[in-house]
């Protein structure tokens, strides 16, 4: 059985497994440049210029550590993430309703007490609240 392939107004035929290898190195190909793409966390640090910019240089960049929280018991707390280049101190995005905290330079000893909070809410207000500010350029 053989596969035709149309390219530059000529036909030709690729054997199936042939075709399954071109997939496949077509595939990690993709992957390679995307990840060449993502920032390294260490370019993160201080180039934040807007709230919009942060948010979405954390979220598409490389980081060594990245932790979710799964807040599904907490009415107010959406989402949890973590992002850590060192496993000292990261960033912490709290997602709501109506927006995404985010928290710059968190303890990870504080990500850690977060996650086992019986109250996501309650820790929040009492240990990361007004500390941890993200700080703009």
């Amino acid at each position: 059985m053989h596969i035709f392939v149309n390219y530059p107004s000529i036909l030709y035929p690729i054997q199936p497994m042939k075709k399954a290898s071109n997939m496949l190195l077509l595939f990690f190909s993709f992957s390679l440049t995307l990840s060449c793409n993502q920032p390294n966390c260490s370019e993160v640090i201080n180039e934040f210029h807007s709230y919009e910019n942060s948010l979405e240089l954390i979220k598409s960049s490389h980081f060594k550590f990245s932790d979710k929280c799964n807040t599904s018991s907490s009415s107010w707390i959406l989402n949890a993430e973590y992002f850590s280049c060192d496993k000292e101190t990261g960033f912490l995005l709290l997602t709501t309703k109506t927006t995404t905290y985010i928290h710059q330079d968190v303890p990870i000893e504080i990500w850690k007490e977060f996650k086992r909070a019986e109250s996501f809410g309650t820790y929040y207000n009492q240990h990361i609240k007004g500390r941890f500010q993200l700080e703009l350029q």
